[in-house]
This record gives structure tokens, sequence and C-alpha cells, in this order.
């Protein structure tokens, strides 16, 4: 069984999952190919500062191994961004991506948001299936993916 916790975003278990995530994402992307000035506007669009984190989940298996992360920013005036959503591979397949994308749903109506904003890329197909069958409808690419990440995907939600 899965529980989730809220933690901190620096949360050391936190960070490993995101390093992991970089490290698969390098592979599905490429990016050791890609050009020194492109890298650097895709990892600044992709930046994230610590500071305007306003929730962190982590997926926890029975055994306490972390398995999963999501993390939600205020996005401008028209609500949240969710970031940084990754299972572990050995641990797809069991639901953790539905539980976390419904732990911040929930987190961002108890704070009052009405609107879940995020990108995704398109070799990240099991992401779009998810984001789809939860209700996420596509909407145009917004900065700063627009320009560093023109293969990305954007998605939102209205939060009842």
């Amino acid at each position: 069984m899965t529980t989730f916790e809220r933690i901190d975003y620096l949360d050391p278990r936190a960070v490993e999952l995101r390093r992991l995530m970089d490290e698969e994402m390098g592979i599905r992307y490429e990016l050791d190919s890609i050009d020194p000035v492109a890298l650097a506007a895709i990892t600044g669009a992709l930046s994230v500062d610590p500071a305007s984190i306003a929730a962190t989940v982590l997926a926890i298996s029975d055994g306490g191994t972390p398995t999963g992360h999501a993390a939600l920013r205020p996005h401008g005036d028209d609500g949240w961004e969710v970031k940084r959503v990754i299972v572990l591979p050995e641990a797809r397949g069991e639901g953790i991506g539905l539980g976390l994308m419904q732990q911040v749903e929930r987190i961002a109506r108890e704070a009052g948001v009405s609107r879940l904003i995020l990108q995704t890329g398109d070799r990240q197909p099991e992401a779009v299936r998810l984001y789809e069958r939860l209700g996420y409808t596509p909407i145009p690419v917004y900065p700063p993916y627009d320009v560093a990440l023109p293969q990305s995907f954007c998605f939102e939600k209205l939060l009842d």
C-alpha cells in the first residue's frame, strides 16, 4: 500500500527522486546530444526556485521507500502549476501517479485554487495518458516552455 506525505521541497528524498527524473528525461530527450545554448535554455525553463513551491507530495511504499513525487507552485494570477511529477520505473502501473495527482488537486482545492496547469513532453506518453484520464485538457504551450521546449504539451484542469 502506498501512502502520501506532504514534505518540504528540499527534503533529501525528494531531491533524489528529482535527480532520478532528470537522469531519465536526459535519456528520453537525448539531452547529451543537444548544443550547449539550447541545453541552457531547456535547463532554465525547467528550473524551479524552491522558494516558489507551495506544496510537495511524496509517495511512500509500504516498505518505506519513496516511489513518487509531485509539487505545486503558484503560476501568475491564473492558478497553480503542477511540477516534477515522477514515479520510479519499478513502481509504475500501481496507481501512484494517479494518487499523487489526486493529492496535489486536493491541496490546491483546499488552498482555494480553481485551476491547475502543467507541462509535459512528447516523449512521455504515459504522463499524457494519465493527465487526460484525470480530465486535464490541452492548452497552448505557455512560457517559458513555448520557446525552450517546442516539443511540450501543456494541460489545464479547472477544479470544482
